[in-house]
């Protein structure tokens, strides 16, 4: 028989800042429905938010955008900057929204959950297990780990690195991305520091419907190279890099000696859509030793088989580092399957993408 004690969990102390009593109300019936949560408050705005942080400590916090008396960014920013915590905002699923929300996972936010416009309460109950999951994820991943200055390690930020030895090998080459929790920052750092004449590149960052669109142009806004929310049947270019759709599974295909995109609207794969497997596994058999694939933080063990398969298929593989992730999830469970070839800092991800794009264009060797 167990002791008492070996039953007793520390529960997850959840603080909500909302202007909706609607929704703190909702907000604080998923959460209290859960045997390791609990919702030890409920702020209607980031100034009372402020007093309860500092009398009940929570452990993670899920925050509105727009609140009356302090807007939800001036708040986070100036929480990460103040005392670091793990927040979770709850966004209207608007385009406005999901603008304001790629902000706040710049500013240190963990995660996002979409907040329905119609039909609150039924759609958050909707939204239960998405919200309480992010909530978990949460309360373990590093925070302020994206605030630390580059600098200060001795290594500058997403410095820009120069152009392939050998052009012509863009266009035979594909470099293939998964991430998840995290993701957003990550994926930014790597394609930040790409050249213009990089082999195209195909992204699955798990996001919902109506947000990877913004997530797309903020980077493209950044990058050397052009960054789209990827369409069906589209020839993939060099110095182009393609975001799966909220919506769908990407995919990669062949069409004579083109690569092309392939968008579809399969069951989710480990409760995904997109799916980083889907995306790997199509890469593995169409780009096979012709791929170098990158798996990036997150939660779960998407990517992994497809990782695995990647490998076998002759494919350069590399996972994201432990100190470096916000959440060593998926990259874990990729090097457990056995089909990593490379642990990296996200840091230096790119440039390893870059030297085996090169080493394996003139000799089909990895380095």
């Amino acid at each position: 028989m167990q002791s008492a004690a070996a039953e007793t969990v520390r529960k997850i102390r959840v603080l909500a800042v909302d202007d909706s009593a609607l929704i703190r109300k909702v907000l604080t019936e998923i959460v209290n429905q859960e045997r390791d949560m609990e919702m030890i408050g409920a702020a209607p705005d980031p100034i009372a938010a402020r007093e309860m942080i500092r009398a009940l400590n929570p452990d993670v916090l899920t925050l509105d955008i727009e609140m009356p008396k302090m807007d939800g960014l001036d708040f986070l920013e100036r929480l990460m900057r103040l005392r670091p915590m793990p927040v979770v905002m709850v966004s209207t699923l608007t385009e406005r929204g999901s603008d304001i929300t790629m902000r706040a996972l710049e500013l240190g936010a963990v995660d996002f959950v979409a907040k329905p416009k119609l039909d609150i309460v039924n759609g958050m109950q909707v939204y239960a297990r998405e919200i309480t999951d992010k909530i978990r994820v949460a309360a373990a991943a590093k925070i302020g780990l994206r605030r630390r200055s580059a600098a200060a390690a001795g290594q500058p930020a997403a410095t820009p690195l120069q152009s392939l030895a050998n052009r012509q090998i863009s266009t035979e080459k594909i470099i293939a991305i998964g991430a998840s929790t995290g993701g957003t920052e990550a994926i930014k750092e790597v394609l930040m520091q790409l050249p213009p004449d990089s082999p195209g590149v195909l992204i699955t960052q798990h996001m919902p419907e109506g947000f990877t669109r913004s997530f797309a142009n903020r980077l493209d806004s950044l990058c050397r190279i052009t960054v789209t929310e990827a369409v069906h049947n589209e020839r993939i270019l060099p110095g182009h890099a393609y975001i799966a759709p909220g919506h769908s599974h990407l995919l990669l295909k062949r069409s004579g000696a083109n690569y092309m995109t392939e968008l579809s609207q399969a069951p989710p794969v480990n409760r995904h859509r997109p799916a980083v497997d889907v995306l790997f596994r199509s890469c593995a058999v169409h780009a096979g030793q012709n791929a170098v694939a990158a798996i990036l933080t997150g939660m779960g063990r998407d990517g992994a088989v497809g990782m695995e398969e990647l490998h076998d298929a002759g494919a350069y593989t590399i996972a994201q580092d432990e100190a470096s992730c916000v959440v060593f999830g998926m990259p874990k469970e990729a090097i457990a399957q056995g089909g990593v070839d490379e642990v990296v800092p996200i840091q230096d991800i790119a440039r390893r993408i870059l030297t085996q794009i090169n080493a394996r264009g003139r000799h089909g060797i990895r380095v």
